[in-house]
């Protein structure tokens, strides 16, 4: 028999003979074999603070970069149980390679599939370790296999989204805990939720700033990875932050997902940027544009990563795209109409106001045309829109009084609403319909 798995067995015995031993007491030996078994740049990291926030219990590396996880149960535990457990369905769907085990008994999942067992046989009431025929060299079989996997390479968008949603999640569930166990804390992630209520919602909860920071980490990484233009090997979650972008966003992606990212959901972050470094981006950019006629991948692969992430969601907030050329020909018309019909000469870009008169008598100016699109997305129309305004203006001989004319003339008429419920509401009388 192997010398690292007669260690390995030796320790369990020895463990177990204790007296005192807990699910816990096992991985240390578990840890050895790992190492052993994947020799120079292999670490098994057993970290129990991760644990408690959503990582597997080992994150395994090679010189540094992920390659597999393994899930520990308890020995004797029942891991057809535990292998449709809320908690294994998510690492299923995210972790490429991951193992399930209660130290004697252990499964390969490979891509969520269920791969290879084996197992080493059981104990006895003795507390000896009755083998199982072929185990041995059956569980040396498969951590070879599992050590020496290829990381995952994505050509397909569909299957890049479906991928990325599943790590986005268990993101989401990470964040979500931190805040809930950091309580009042103030930690980087606390921190920066208390600014997101000063300054942007005040009412958002802890639940949906774990979501709405995981898809920032999720897509923002994606996004990085279309602009990265070194060799894939180099694009890492600490580069990412440096990724064509504004001040702004790079400090809220870097919180979440750069180097100063918590260490706690570190761990998932790395896995997504692995993912990324490894797809084919050239593939899934060009399949991804021939197949649906939308010139800004980069901007609407949102749709199919949020159809895999959370497709309620990719409906509450109108997630579906129109073709760009159909984008353009319903923008143009407007502004023909508004020409040729109106009397508008400016057309969309127009900034002729209409007087009016409230009920008690107090009048007021408003432009006469407002620009509202009820189910913005990602905007897709009102930047199609903007980009009529601007032609128009440049038109005209404007030039550099573009920065002008957004401030005092677009943005005062210009309105998208995302969520469908309620948000009409919200909108200042002059844009409601």
């Amino acid at each position: 028999m192997n010398a690292a798995l007669r260690a390995y067995l030796r320790e369990l015995r020895e463990t177990r003979a204790s007296g005192q031993a807990t699910e816990h007491s096992y991985r240390h030996a578990l840890q050895m074999l790992i190492e052993a078994l994947g020799g120079d740049g292999v670490r098994a990291i057993n970290d129990p603070k991760h644990s408690d926030y959503g990582a597997p219990d080992f994150i395994v590396q090679r010189r540094d970069l992920p390659i597999g996880h393994i899930e520990c149960k308890d020995i004797g535990e029942n891991l057809d149980a535990a292998a449709e457990s809320e908690q294994l369905r998510r690492y299923r769907d995210a972790l490429p390679n991951l193992i399930l085990t209660d130290y004697l008994d252990f499964r390969w999942y490979a891509g969520g599939e269920l791969r290879e067992m084996a197992r080493l046989g059981r104990f006895d009431g003795d507390g000896k370790i009755v083998p199982e025929r072929g185990g041995a060299d059956a569980l040396l079989a498969l951590l070879e296999t599992f050590l020496t996997a290829a990381p995952v390479v994505v050509g397909d968008p569909a299957e890049l989204a479906r991928r990325m949603a599943g790590k986005t999640r268990l993101l989401r569930e990470s964040i979500r805990r931190i805040l809930e166990e950091d309580g009042g804390d103030p930690a980087a992630l606390g921190e920066l939720l208390r600014s997101y209520r000063e300054v942007l919602i005040s009412d958002l909860g802890a639940e949906e700033f774990a979501d709405l920071q995981a898809q920032t980490a999720a897509y923002g990484l994606f996004a990085a990875r279309c602009f990265h233009d070194r060799p894939p090997e180099e694009f890492t979650r600490q580069s990412a932050v440096f990724a064509r972008t504004t001040p702004l966003l790079r400090d809220l992606f870097g919180r979440v997902a750069g180097p100063a990212a918590d260490p706690r959901i570190a761990w998932v972050v790395d896995d997504l940027a692995l993912l990324l470094a490894h797809a084919d981006m050239a593939a899934i950019l060009e399949d991804f544009g021939r197949r649906t006629r939308k010139e800004d991948p980069v901007v609407h692969f949102y749709e199919d990563f949020l159809a895999a992430y959370d497709p309620k969601l990719r409906e509450l907030r109108g997630v579906y795209y129109t073709p760009e050329p159909v984008v353009s020909y319903i923008v143009r018309s407007a502004d023909h109409l508004l020409r040729d019909k109106f009397g508008l000469a400016g057309g969309l870009a127009d900034t002729a106001v209409a007087e009016t008169e409230a009920v008690d008598g107090a009048k007021s100016e408003s432009p006469r045309v407002l620009i509202l699109d009820p189910a913005a997305g990602t905007g897709t129309f009102l930047r199609e829109v903007v980009s009529r305004v601007r032609e128009t203006v440049a038109g005209k001989g404007l030039g550099g009084a573009w920065p002008g004319y957004v401030r005092e003339h677009l943005l005062p008429r210009l309105f998208g609403l995302r969520a469908a419920d309620g948000a009409l509401r919200d909108l200042p009388p002059q844009a409601r319909p």
